[in-house]
Order: C-alpha cells, then sequence, then structure tokens
C-alpha cells in the first residue's frame, strides 16, 4: 500500500539556492497536465490506426499507454517526495545509481529528450498556425544545406513556420526568465483553456457528432484486421522473424508515449513545489491520471465520429481536425487550429520552465556550464540555464522535424525511465532509512511492471524502427566521452555562487 504523510508544517518560502517554493498543489498538477498535452493527442491517432490497423488496436494501445503512465508516476511519487530537489529525475538517477548514470540522463534531456521535445511542438504550433495566417508556411526561404540522418536527410534552414516556432520559444524562455510567477500564470491559464477544449471535443465527439455509420463500422469488428503472423525485419544487417503484432504494437505506441510523456517534469521543479512530500505524488498521480482518461476518451469520439479509414487517412494526419469539421464543417478545421495553439503554447511553457532546472542542478555537480548553476536574486530562477536551453532548442528547430525528434524522444527516454525504477530498487536496498513520506503504490509490483513494460518496447523499437533507435541509443552512450572530459576540466572548482 502507498501512504501519503503530510509534513507538520509548511515548507519554509525559500528552498535550495534561492529557489522559492510557490507551487501549490493546483499549481503542480497543473504542469503535469499541461507538459502532457501538447499536439500529439490531436495528430498521432492517424498512424497508432495504419500500424495497429484496427479500431481496437487503436484504443488497446492508448489504454496500454494510460496504464504505464499512470504506473511510473505512481511509482515517481517515491522518489519525488523523499528527495525534492531542483532536477527530480536526475537527482533520482544520481542518487541511486551514481553520477554517470545521472549525467547521461541530463545529457540526453539536453540533446535531445527535453529540447527536441520542445522543438517539435513548436513546429506543430506553426504549422497550425498557418491554418489561420497561410504565409506561415514549410517552404524554406534559406538553406543551410542537408544534414544525413537515420532514414534520410533533414534540410536545415528557415521557413516561416521554423521562424515562429523559434519566436515562440524565445518568447516564452524571456516570460520565464522574468520569474517563476509569470510562467505559472500563464501554465495555468492555457491549461485549464487546453483542458477544456478537450474535454469539449470529447463531449460533442460522443454527443453531437455521433456517427451511426462510422460506429457501426468501427464497433461491431474492432480487432478483425490486426496484424498477424509473422514479419521478416533487417537487424544490423540479419533477417529476423518476429511476430507482426508485437512489433506494430511497439511502433504505435512510440505516438501515444511521446504525447503522454514530461509529466515527470514537476520532478525537475520539485525545489519550488510547497509541501512537496505530500503535493508532489498527489501532483503526479491526479495530472497522470486525469490526462490519461482524456486520451482514451478522445478516441473513442475519434471512432464515434469518424470510419477507421478517415482516421488512418486524415488529411496530415489531424485526425482532431477532421472530427470537428464532420461536426461542424469547415469552421471545424479553425476551431480545432486555434484550440492547438492554445495547447502547444501551454505546453512549450512548461517543457521550458521545468527542463532548466535539470541544467541548473548538473551545473551545481560541476558537469555543466558553470553559470547554469546560478540562481538570479531578483526572479529566482536559472536564467542562465533557461538561456542556453533556448539556444539549443532553437537550433533543433532549424530541422523542421517532428517524427524524428518524436522517435528519438522516446526511445531514450524509455531507458532512462527504467534506469529510474532501477534506481528506486537500489535506494530501497542502499539507504532503507531514507525518510519516505510516500511509498510507491503497490511497490515492488507495480514499479517492476512499469520498467518491465518501457525495457520491452525499448527492445523492440530496436527491431521495430532499428535506424531511430540506435541513433538514440548513440546520443545516450555519446554522453560517457563527455562526462569524463567535463569532469576533468571542472575538477577542484566550487559550486558557482547565486547571482
Amino acid at each position: 500500500m502507498s501512504t501519503i504523510v503530510d509534513p507538520p508544517a509548511a515548507a519554509p518560502e525559500t528552498s535550495e539556492g534561492g529557489f522559492r517554493r510557490s507551487l501549490t498543489l493546483l499549481d503542480a498538477t497543473m504542469l503535469v497536465i499541461g507538459s502532457m498535452i501538447g499536439s500529439g493527442i490531436f495528430i498521432v491517432s492517424a498512424d497508432i490506426g495504419r500500424v495497429m490497423n484496427s479500431p481496437g488496436g487503436l484504443l488497446v494501445v492508448w489504454v496500454a499507454t494510460a496504464v504505464i503512465t499512470v504506473f511510473g508516476a505512481l511509482s515517481y511519487g517515491e522518489l519525488a517526495a523523499a528527495m525534492p530537489r531542483a532536477g527530480g529525475q536526475y537527482v533520482f538517477l544520481r542518487e541511486g545509481l551514481g553520477h554517470l548514470p545521472g549525467f547521461l540522463y541530463g545529457w540526453t534531456l539536453f540533446m535531445v529528450i527535453q529540447t527536441g521535445t520542445i522543438a517539435a511542438v513548436a513546429v506543430a504550433f506553426s504549422r497550425f498556425l498557418g491554418v489561420f495566417i497561410p504565409a506561415v508556411s514549410p517552404e524554406l526561404f534559406v538553406s543551410f544545406g542537408s544534414l544525413p540522418v537515420p532514414g534520410g536527410e533533414i534540410e536545415l534552414g528557415l521557413s516561416p513556420q521554423r521562424v515562429v516556432g523559434i519566436v515562440i520559444i524565445a518568447l516564452l524562455t524571456a516570460v520565464n526568465m522574468r520569474g517563476l510567477r509569470e510562467a505559472k500564470w500563464i501554465q495555468n491559464s492555457f491549461t485549464v483553456a487546453k483542458t477544456g477544449a478537450l474535454l469539449g471535443l470529447i463531449v460533442l465527439g460522443i454527443t453531437v457528432g455521433r456517427n451511426r455509420e462510422a460506429i457501426a463500422t468501427n464497433f461491431s469488428h474492432m480487432f478483425a484486421d490486426m496484424p498477424s503472423g509473422s514479419q521478416m525485419v533487417d537487424f544490423l544487417g540479419m533477417d529476423v522473424a518476429l511476430p507482426a503484432l508485437m512489433l506494430a504494437f511497439a511502433a504505435a505506441m512510440v505516438g501515444s508515449l511521446f504525447s503522454s510523456d514530461a509529466w515527470n517534469n514537476v520532478t525537475f521543479a520539485a525545489a519550488e513545489v510547497n509541501r512537496p512530500q505530500r503535493n508532489l505524488p498527489l501532483a503526479l498521480a491526479m495530472g497522470t491520471g486525469i490526462v490519461s482518461l482524456l486520451y482514451v476518451l478522445a478516441n473513442v469520439a475519434y471512432l464515434s465520429v469518424l470510419k477507421l479509414s478517415e482516421i488512418q487517412n486524415a488529411p496530415q494526419d489531424r485526425v482532431g481536425t477532421l472530427a470537428l469539421e464532420n461536426i461542424f464543417g469547415p469552421v471545424g478545421a479553425y476551431l480545432m487550429a486555434g484550440a492547438i495553439l492554445i495547447s502547444t503554447f501551454g505546453c512549450i511553457n512548461g517543457l521550458i520552465l521545468a527542463g532548466a532546472r535539470v541544467y541548473y542542478a548538473m551545473a551545481r555537480d560541476g558537469v555543466f556550464f558553470q553559470r547554469a548553476g546560478r540562481i538570479s536574486p531578483r526572479t529566482h530562477v536559472p536564467v542562465w540555464a533557461l538561456g542556453v536551453q533556448g539556444v539549443w532548442t532553437a537550433l533543433l528547430t532549424l530541422t523542421g522535424s517532428y517524427g524524428q525528434l518524436l522517435d528519438y524522444v522516446v526511445f531514450a527516454a524509455l531507458i532512462f525511465y527504467a534506469a529510474t525504477m532501477v534506481a528506486l530498487f537500489a535506494l530501497r536496498r542502499k539507504r532503507p532509512d531514507m525518510e519516505r513520506p510516500y511509498r510507491a503504490f503497490g511497490y515492488p509490483v507495480i514499479p517492476g511492471l512499469y520498467m518491465l513494460a518501457c525495457l520491452s518496447i525499448a527492445i523492440i523499437l530496436l527491431f521495430a524502427k532499428p535506424q531511430y533507435s540506435f541513433a538514440g541509443l548513440f546520443i545516450v552512450l555519446l554522453g560517457i566521452p563527455v562526462y569524463y572530459l567535463w569532469r576533468a576540466f571542472t575538477r577542484g572548482q566550487a559550486p558557482p555562487p547565486s547571482s
């Protein structure tokens, strides 16, 4: 059983290094919800539908993702309550497994997980802004050449969409530099708006927009055309036969896991959460539970409005847009585009807010730019860490890539989610007397199942999407020499003072 022990008194206003504990339970929950809901839920069901080729398969993927996500949140709550420090998951891995695993997570977070997600969502924001302003197009007006990547090439350059994405990243980075009050006001406001919009889509789809023909087609033979038999895959030059359904399921979950990711971001800002021993586990559980339920219901709404073939062939994969067009006609495209603009704007803000706290913690350990470990005495936020994050994210936005970034992000994230569960088990063994105001629900079964699920999907992805998965693994492993080089150059340096 899990327990949450309420601390006898409220946490002090000022936390480590000058951070202020000004995030309430509501704020923390909004950060979880707002970081999770971006553009994915309105887009990725098209690809999941194509891969699973059945309405039942589409729903099973989303239900499985919901279970995995909630299991993870219930397990992370113990670590978050026991170590409510800036950096969250980085700190958990450092304390449970050592400095190198912690650094590899922070390195990968900076290189692709956090920054790549921000860049991908910024590209999605720009794409839907183009519905209102056609001049915001994907056509390049400046090219910097092609970059070879697994699975093809990415053309680096500037397009109206990429410029808008960079502007949004710069704007929200600047807002976060002004302080937590401004950032959380944006987060809460936009999270309420986009949660309401998603709920509205669900209610309309299940009631007003019900399509009898679509319901009869989708729900009469839900699992009829699922992938079956064996499929040959090329793995490192060898032909390997694997169950087609297993491969399809793992490949399909890339989109749903990406859409459900970033729920752990609230742990990055743990040093700013008030009464963290109570509020962090509750925010993780409530936030992931609410979003996971909404995601499953959103797909029920899609299947109530559209036939599976329509979902699979939605123009530019805009399933949410197609559903509202079926209900409201052409105006539906504008309604959905507006909802996604609100959703992605809030998502970008939450990701920017949280990510910089990890780089702050790394800098305090001497494995990131030293100035990133400083807290502004005026705004009480890591201004320099926010700036470095913004610059690298803007560079990633020059790729204009959504699909490749998604594949790299999911594989790398799965590896570290599983590693964090290893850290949970290790800390139970190494530090049995550690104060644990909350103990993971269902320990050791649920944390163990979560770890096995993450590892299983990651391993299958090595076969299903080897070019992207090995690229993600390469990014992780590249951090090993970087770690030792960084430690060699910074050995003996004291942590930077706040400035």
